[in-house]
């Protein structure tokens, strides 16, 4: 049992409501609208030809881009002042070093760090190296168990320990690294040694994410990490119905992973507050402020005590997303997974072609072909795409030759995105063409070939591998 279990146990809390589940999330999405999904197979491209000349009729064409965001700069950002006087104190220290951390030397401490690229700046306490070192607590360890998982990723051996100790840190990694487990597990310590949440009080942990997709991945880790410690949560995003999001809120749920412009319309609405929030995350910061999130971002974070714990979490270190981190977070550590500058995936095979916009239909038709002719199943490809009726376009231009082919962006519903990423995760279909809201945050098992802003149909401005 781990030192800070030895008082709340690895059940339910005292005085929480076990009839609750770990999630909140269940009724989002739907079966969606099947209008998203295509004709024919995708063998209808062979030998290097079409033999299907059919073009599919779908919904409506969007101009104009995904990148602002849900909300943008013209939301209305008025909610009331929160008065922070006679705050209740709360801990936020629960780490224990393991006597084998404790006892490795400076030259295996930074041995490790350097075979696995971790950069620190501050005095942050040494890494694990093993899950068992993390004195995490037994319904914590039995979950990691059952999921398979070996030993740490580099952002949680360096990350965990300072997360745990209290401290504000900044964490910088790419996407795919294992940083939600970084900044989940922690979080569910941390709920387990607050006071329990009472009706109407709002969420102990605040996640914030720039997209519903990554919002509802994160809630998938929560959910299956939270459940046997009785940690309810609910994601709360755009482009679904509020009534259910806002049951959730007002019953109570320890963590709220939300996208800023739809918290700020719960805020708003008094349909909840963040007086009880100590652990703050800002997941994908960099993203968020790239979409034009930062006055929603400092309007919640003007909503939340002071003396909180901020965890935030970036694929790159702008100058806007460091003066984020030296407005909100004060004193805090940072570590570093890699390089500080963005730099291509070396693990990834990346082929540019430069050609005239008249050539580049051709050139992908060219290009689809040859992936269809190496074998029988092609794996699966997505298109990254600038606007979103370049989007609406290249689908229709796709599905002209019979293959099978979704479309994600802005103006789709949540019901046609939960919709088109349930098939395109299952192989049903096999090809994607979304905009950026599309770009971080995508797991698609069995990935063969993917487009990203470097290889996109149509390159922009700024480049992201």
């Amino acid at each position: 049992m781990a030192p800070h279990d030895k008082t709340y146990g690895g059940g339910s809390r005292s005085g929480r409501d076990d009839r609750r589940g770990g999630g909140g999330g269940s009724r989002y999405g739907g079966a969606g609208s099947n209008k998203t999904g295509g004709g024919g197979d995708y063998h209808g491209v062979r030998k290097g030809r079409v033999e299907k000349s059919r073009i599919e009729r779908v919904g409506r064409s969007f101009g104009g881009g995904d990148r602002r965001g849900s909300g943008g700069n013209t939301q209305d950002l008025t909610v009331r002042n929160m008065d922070f006087s006679n705050l209740a104190p709360f801990k936020k220290n629960f780490y224990q070093e393991h006597p084998i951390v404790a006892n490795r030397s400076p030259y295996d401490v930074q041995r490790y760090r350097d075979e696995h690229e971790i950069t620190v700046r501050g005095k942050a306490p040494n890494p694990i190296e093993d899950f068992s070192e993390a004195y995490f607590p037994d319904y914590v360890m039995k979950e990691i168990k059952r999921q398979g998982y070996k030993v740490p990723t580099p952002i949680q051996a360096q990350g965990w320990p300072i997360a745990m100790s209290g401290h504000n840190f900044v964490g910088i990694a790419k996407t795919g690294s294992g940083k939600t487990l970084g900044y989940i597990l922690p979080a569910i310590v941390h709920i387990n040694n607050q006071q329990p949440l009472s009706r109407g009080e709002g969420p102990i942990a605040l996640v914030l994410a720039p997209t519903r997709e990554l919002a509802q991945q994160i809630q998938q880790v929560a959910t299956e990490f939270g459940s046997s410690s009785y940690v309810r949560n609910t994601c709360v995003f755009g482009g679904a119905p509020k009534g259910g999001q806002m049951r959730d809120l007002q019953r109570g749920c320890e963590i709220v992973i939300a996208t800023p412009g739809r918290l700020i319309d719960f805020l708003a609405a008094g349909a909840t507050n963040l007086k009880r929030c100590t652990y703050l995350v800002l997941d994908e910061a960099d993203r968020m402020l790239d979409m034009g999130f930062e006055p929603q971002i400092r309007k919640i974070l003007s909503q939340i005590r002071p003396d909180r714990q901020t965890l935030m979490w970036s694929a790159t270190w702008p100058k806007e997303v460091k003066q984020l981190a030296e407005d909100f977070l004060g004193n805090y550590i940072q570590i570093n997974i890699g390089s500080l500058e963005l730099s291509a995936n070396h693990n990834i095979r990346q082929v540019i072609e430069i050609c005239d916009e008249n050539d580049k239909e051709t050139k992908l038709k060219s290009l689809l072909s040859q992936i269809y002719d190496t074998g029988e199943n092609p794996g699966k490809i997505i298109i990254f795409v600038e606007t979103k009726r370049r989007v609406d376009h290249l689908v229709r231009y796709i599905r002209s030759f019979g293959v099978r082919c979704g479309a994600i962006h802005g103006d789709k519903s949540q019901s046609e995105r939960d919709f088109v990423l349930r098939e395109f995760r299952s192989g049903k279909s096999n090809i994607l063409v979304a905009t950026d809201v599309a770009a971080r945050g995508l797991e698609a098992k069995s990935m063969l070939y993917g487009g990203d802003k470097m290889s996109t149909y149509n390159a922009i401005s700024t480049l992201n591998t």
